[in-house]
């Protein structure tokens, strides 16, 4: 048996987003959904000794679950980038993860599929805020659109509704 690896500062830089959240979010119009206003609710645990972590992701919309997603963050040393693979009740499966690096309390990650390209932005405010915004070029065109943005807090142990 080959012996364990030690998470290295890169790795444990994404501990950043592990445990509960909540946040307000602006949602814009897309093939997929109507513009407008979500809540979200967040959890994130460090996984495998600080290597990855997962985070469970639900969006609501007037009363209802609209969108979930489980997120997995990752460092890959080979290349030196920050990993996200992505799993959301949309279904489609990833092709390969979105990639990217932090560029001082901001972490820049893009990805590309047969559908276009995908870029989602992290912005940490303090160690308890931080800013995402998703945004998406179609197939063919050099064009970004919004497709959400938001501002998470850190949330009391009792207040999430995250299962």
């Amino acid at each position: 048996m080959a012996s364990q690896s030690t998470p290295s500062a890169a790795h444990f830089r994404l501990e950043v987003f592990a445990g509960l959240w909540e946040g307000e979010e602006h949602v814009a119009a897309s093939a997929w959904t109507k513009e407008g206003k979500a809540s979200a609710s967040l959890s994130g645990e460090a996984l495998f000794g600080g290597f990855f972590v997962e985070q469970s992701y639900r969006q609501m919309r007037d009363g209802e679950v609209s969108f979930e997603a489980r997120n997995i963050f990752g460092f890959d040393g080979s290349d030196q980038s920050y990993k996200l693979y992505q799993f959301d009740s949309v279904g489609f499966a990833p092709p390969s993860p979105a990639s990217g690096a932090w560029n001082g309390n901001e972490l820049v990650l893009m990805k590309a599929s047969p559908r276009g390209r995908q870029r989602t932005v992290f912005t940490f405010e303090n160690e308890d805020c931080y800013r995402m915004g998703v945004s998406f070029s179609p197939a063919g065109s050099d064009t970004w659109q919004e497709v959400v943005s938001g501002t998470y807090r850190r949330a009391s142990l009792t207040s999430s509704n995250l299962s």
